[in-house]
């Protein structure tokens, strides 16, 4: 091999889809020609070298195009928002997680898609004015309530009775027309505030207004106020 061949192979160029690109490798030592051509052994040995270098300088083109079909990092973004992927809450979704308890210290209002509630909160839409204890009924009043809750509701269980800084208050389930319904409690001085709801709500399907009204409540109250003996106000009394 002659030194014009050897340094043409360390000498590569080479274009690669329109792109001219140049490997150049630094030529042997003069004195690395000179043993070459006395000793065999060296030769071949040079020989060697050329020839990796060789192989290295054809794989060259193949490492760029890796390199540029290669996509790029793409930068981070955040994860969407989990509450996109819940569906917009129905009616029929709400009424069946019902709320009950005291509210910023007040009975609650009836929940807009149950029809079969009263309550004594003025945003209820079935509004009905709280009790009024007489004087001679403020001892003991809380336990006359219970009393006549008791006499006038089948299948009464109290599940909370306790004294709160609102008042006392009282959560009371009842048999109603179509499963249990709740009965709330909040007794404040001569004042006793309430709410009685069905809870469960009946929709048919694909109409997304409840059925029933709030008549069966409104009887259940009427005689629990007779048995009490105590009154509420009503606006044909304002008249």
């Amino acid at each position: 091999m002659n030194c014009n061949t050897t340094r043409s192979l360390h000498q590569f160029s080479r274009s690669w889809r329109g792109t001219k690109m140049q490997l150049i490798l630094p030529s042997p030592p003069t004195f690395l020609w000179k043993t070459a051509q006395s000793d065999p052994t060296a030769s071949f040995s040079l020989f060697s070298s050329s020839k990796a270098a060789a192989i290295l300088s054809s794989l060259a083109p193949f490492a760029v195009a890796l390199s540029l079909n290669s996509p790029l990092p793409s930068l981070a973004s955040p994860p969407p928002d989990s509450r996109s992927f819940f569906p917009p809450a129905t009616p029929y979704s709400q009424s069946q997680s019902l709320r009950t308890g005291l509210e910023d210290g007040k009975i609650r209002p009836c929940p807009s898609m149950n029809p079969g509630c009263i309550s004594t909160n003025p945003k209820s839409s079935s509004f009905d004015f709280p009790m009024v204890i007489p004087e001679d009924s403020m001892e003991n009043a809380v336990q006359r309530l219970r009393d006549a809750i008791v006499k006038t509701q089948r299948n009464a269980k109290f599940q909370i009775d306790e004294e709160t800084p609102y008042g006392h208050y009282l959560q009371v389930e009842v048999d109603g027309g179509f499963g249990r319904d709740v009965m709330e409690f909040a007794v404040k001085g001569d004042i006793v505030a309430y709410r009685s709801m069905a809870t469960k709500v009946t929709f048919i399907y694909p109409f997304t207004t409840a059925l029933g009204n709030s008549d069966g409540q409104k009887d259940r109250i009427s005689k629990l106020k007779a048995e009490l003996g105590w009154f509420s106000p009503s606006f044909a009394s304002m008249d």
